[in-house]
């Protein structure tokens, strides 16, 4: 299933999107696609749904972030070989994590805001991974299992307060406010062959800034949700998004960042596409 979100920010309704690509309401089945819709027997119920029963939703809604109720967004750095080799970095012998803020995600095609002070904008095409069932301390032969679906994500990113104002950590650079356009659906598990064969794509402009595949990544889904979970709780809702292939502006010589006005388009094979365009800061209420 294509789990979405629509409809504007802070009222968005659950909705689906069926074999033909129209938008379905959910609204009378599920409250929202939140972490009580995530779990299996909650999304086999949706399974078992005929959507050309549910109603057809007119025009073109927003579609907004395709999970609610997120509580942490855990992002693995560094995870290909090339982007750790164009950024500088040592290979990992061990899963790199930081954190990006829930409060920084927005919907898959909303403005993405250049921060106040900001100087070195940067863009990253990301398989983000969505908890479907509480995660403790789990192995990886059975990571999957508490996996609800897969979405895009696009990491944006300050690399000027990721490293020199960071201190040593990365957060700085990556939570800020629409730094974590996420959607535009949820593919749920069932759907996704295998998570490590997506071919990934990224455009600045209409110019091809970065082309890769998840089969590159240096640690798989499973080894970072195992990963992740000896750490920390992962909770159903929760967002692990797993890394970039090259391209970004930082490995570029010299490094062309992005600027208002600029239009980043990214995809995923399977999980959809988004757009944003950049806009210069303005005070949020």
């Amino acid at each position: 299933m294509k789990l979405v979100r629509y409809g504007p920010s802070g009222r968005e309704k659950p909705g689906l999107v069926d074999a033909d690509g129209k938008l379905r309401d959910l609204s009378r089945k599920v409250k929202d696609i939140g972490p009580d819709a995530l779990s299996d027997a909650a999304l086999a119920k949706l399974r078992k749904l005929d959507p050309a029963k549910l109603p057809l939703v007119k025009g073109r809604p927003r579609f907004g972030p395709c999970v609610t109720g997120t509580t942490k967004f855990v992002a693995i750095g560094l995870n290909f070989i090339d982007h750790a080799k164009e950024t500088g970095s040592p290979i990992p012998e061990n899963p790199v994590v930081f954190f990006k803020t829930p409060d920084c995600i927005v919907g898959p095609n909303d403005p993405v805001m250049q921060p106040k002070d900001s100087t070195q904008l940067d863009y990253e095409v990301e398989l983000g991974i969505v908890i479907g069932k509480r995660a403790r301390n789990v192995d990886e032969k059975n990571a999957l299992k508490h996996v609800a679906g897969y979405c895009v994500i696009n990491d944006v990113s300050e690399r000027d307060f990721q490293i020199r104002r960071g201190g040593g950590q990365w957060s700085k650079g990556k939570g800020c406010d629409t730094f974590g356009p996420i959607g535009p659906w949820l593919v749920t598990r069932d759907e996704v062959r295998d998570p490590q064969k997506l071919g990934m794509w990224l455009d600045v402009n209409g110019q091809r800034r970065q082309t890769g595949s998840t089969s590159t990544m240096i640690f798989g889904v499973a080894k970072l949700v195992a990963d992740v979970s000896q750490y920390m709780t992962l909770q159903p809702g929760d967002l692990i998004t797993t890394g970039t292939p090259p391209g970004v502006a930082l490995g570029m010589k010299p490094p062309v960042w992005l600027k208002p006005g600029d239009v980043v388009s990214l995809g995923i094979e399977g999980l959809g596409a988004q757009t944003q365009k950049i806009v210069a800061f303005r005070q949020r209420r």
